[in-house]
């Protein structure tokens, strides 16, 4: 197979952790040619969606770890499968980037997660749609209204709604501490929607991320465990990554989420679960992939490989017919 990776630049990748890396690594030891592009080689004339993507080889060397061919401008749909590994903010460039992915699926691209799915599923917002498994949730960018939620739950996390690894999460114990300030300052004064938690207890045991593949809960999740005080269990802020085997109401909230989001189009999905509540649907470029790997053996960039190959195959005959 031919399979294009839409990731940031590949000079950035720490290779020990990416998990984009370790499904080119994947991709590559199985014998698929790995091609590389970057949201901004993208370009839409006389209809056609193509981009200036380079051929790829690893070199096994942690450090040093690429060739790269020169790129070419090559349609997007003479790839096999595309995978979209850029990561947030998702702001309107990003938002630009899916909307010519779609147009390439039109055009016979296979792009994984679907374009049009990532644009529909906010990673904050989405759990409103599984409101059984979350924590008391408001979203909104009215002061009142989150004065209100604060009074009534006491402690509280405040956080931004394109935020990624942690950025922009503040928590507010009952004494209302700089309630004011955090609430004016997120908002910009009323002016941006934001979204309000009550605060999870069980955090101090980490920030769970149950990966779902092709709608199946990987068998372990990274425990990111707050550090040094910190309420942030992000990997980004600092938090030390412990794998675990999935636990029961982990599995609960996996299996009955998988399915769906897998018909919508998202082949991979991260949630992140703190307790017994989910607090995000992660869909833009997961991660964990390695940490997982090192600290269990269990191959999720294979789990990974394994399902786009299907995938792809299947929409081939699909598209064939």
């Amino acid at each position: 197979m031919k399979i294009a990776f839409l990731a940031d630049p590949l000079s950035g990748f720490k290779t020990y952790k990416d998990s984009t890396f370790a499904m080119m690594r994947e991709a590559a030891r199985r014998g698929h040619a790995v091609h590389a592009f970057e949201q901004r080689d993208m370009v839409l004339e006389g209809g056609v969606v193509s981009a200036k993507v380079a051929r790829i080889h690893l070199t096994g060397d942690a450090d040093d770890w690429y060739r790269a061919d020169p790129a070419e401008d090559v349609s997007l749909s003479t790839f096999d499968a595309i995978i979209e590994r850029k990561d947030p903010p998702f702001d309107m460039e990003y938002v630009y980037g899916t909307y010519l992915l779609e147009l390439a699926e039109r055009q016979g691209a296979r792009v994984f997660n679907r374009p049009s799915a990532i644009r529909d599923h906010n990673e904050k917002l989405a759990i409103g749609q599984f409101s059984d498994y979350t924590s008391p949730t408001l979203v909104t960018s009215s002061e009142e209204r989150l004065r209100a939620f604060h009074a009534k739950h006491g402690d509280v996390i405040f956080k931004p709604l394109d935020g990624m690894g942690g950025a922009g999460i503040f928590r507010v114990k009952s004494d209302g501490l700089n309630l004011g300030s955090i609430i004016e300052t997120l908002t910009a004064n009323g002016r941006h929607t934001i979204m309000a938690q009550k605060f999870i207890p069980a955090i101090e045991k980490g920030d769970k991320r149950v990966l779902v593949i092709g709608g199946k809960p990987v068998p372990f999740v990274l425990a990111r465990i707050p550090q040094g005080g910190e309420v942030r269990g992000n990997l980004a802020a600092g938090g030390l990554g412990v794998a675990q085997p999935i636990s029961e109401r982990e599995r609960a909230i996996a299996e009955a989420l998988g399915p769906v989001l897998a018909e919508r189009g998202l082949l991979l999905v991260g949630l992140d679960v703190i307790g017994d509540f989910l607090t995000e649907v992660n869909v833009t470029s997961p991660t964990c992939f390695q940490e997982i790997f090192d600290q269990t053996g269990f191959d999720v960039a294979a789990m990974f490989i394994d399902a786009v190959e299907q995938e792809a195959n299947k929409q081939a005959q699909q598209a064939s017919k």
